[in-house]
């Protein structure tokens, strides 16, 4: 065995470089992606201490193999009842710094495309929820307008409906990044740094306009600020949507025990310009999206919620009738 594999000295200097030059100087990736894989490492780390008795500085690339990999995935679900989802994007960290030693560090490609050969793991996908348009309107109506609080959390409902933003990119909105004049927009900080500009429709500049002519806020401060000025956070907007949901729910009673997320808004920006008529490359653009997949999934749920209904009505003339094989084997398939 080469004797790189077996000094911790190697495998602490080769995550301390994946994380300066990889992903800091080569890739330039967003600080949320260090901060995902860094999290990644602090638990892997953590969890192979427990389950071979070595701190962190003693872990040698011997130790980082298939089977420690395979254990610290199951004890994510298990253990810290993670989403598979969420496993797996613990493994496309892993893996990244899988394919960064397999270049720096040869003698170890053994261990390295056993690693990569773990699989991500399937999952089903939940049909994509959202809101009708007289839901969205009971919400957007929620907050009081004649508050500060209220006031805000309008034009933070409104921008989420118009823009479909992430809630990430919503914080990343300062009042520098809007064009309010002749035509008027916003521009919005995306995945990997990635910018895009998205059209603001006239309800939208109405309200920020009303609440910008009540504050004092600079260019360069959030456009959504918290009562001490600084950035609204992830939990904070939740709390507000929660708020505004619970407001609006008498007048629209189909609110009612809804789990209402910024996701929810940005599903419903999709599927109201789906189901308007808008093509797919625009909602793909307008969304972020980088790859067309990810926007014909609104499709596959508009066209999910046809067939529902279609199957629930049966022409009056045509029995509804249940299907039997009349062949040994086809009654081995329907029974697969």
């Amino acid at each position: 065995m080469s004797p790189i594999l077996t000094d911790p000295a190697e495998f602490s200097a080769l995550i301390q470089h994946f994380f300066a030059n990889r992903l800091l100087q080569q890739q330039a990736v967003s600080s949320r992606t260090v901060a995902a894989y860094r999290d990644t490492f602090r638990l892997l780390l953590g969890y192979a201490e427990r389950k071979l008795g070595k701190p962190p500085v003693k872990l040698a690339l011997n130790d980082f193999d298939a089977e420690l990999i395979l254990d610290f995935l199951e004890h994510l679900e298990a253990e810290r009842h993670n989403t598979v989802r969420s496993r797996n994007a613990r493994l496309a960290a892993v893996r990244a710094f899988a394919r960064y030693v397999a270049v720096q560090c040869p003698p170890a490609l053994l261990i390295i495309q056993r690693i990569l050969a773990i699989p991500m793991k399937r999952f089903d996908k939940p049909l994509l929820g959202f809101l009708s348009r007289h839901e969205v309107h009971a919400l957007l109506t929620a907050p009081d307008p004649t508050t500060w609080c209220g006031r805000r959390d309008r034009v933070l409902l409104q921008l989420l409906y118009n823009t479909g933003a992430r809630v990430s990119e919503l914080i990343g909105i300062r009042v520098r990044d809007l064009e309010l004049e002749v035509t008027s927009s916003v521009r919005l900080h995306g995945k990997g740094r990635k910018q895009r500009t998205v059209p603001l429709w006239k309800e939208t500049v109405v309200e920020i306009r009303r609440w910008l002519q009540s504050t004092s806020l600079q260019t360069e401060q959030p456009l959504l600020p918290n009562r001490w000025g600084k950035p609204m956070t992830r939990s904070n907007i939740a709390q507000r949507i929660a708020r505004a949901v619970s407001t609006a729910t008498p007048q629209c009673p189909s609110l009612q025990g809804r789990n209402i997320s910024p996701h929810t808004l940005r599903h419903t920006t999709a599927m109201h310009l789906l189901q308007s008529g808008v093509d797919l490359t625009v909602i793909a653009l307008w969304l972020g999206h980088e790859s067309p997949v990810t926007t014909h999934s609104y499709v596959e749920a508009d066209l999910a919620m046809k067939e529902r209904a279609l199957a629930a009505i049966a022409p009056p003339e045509i029995p509804r009738t249940r299907y039997r094989p009349t062949d040994a084997l086809l009654e081995f398939l329907q029974a697969l």
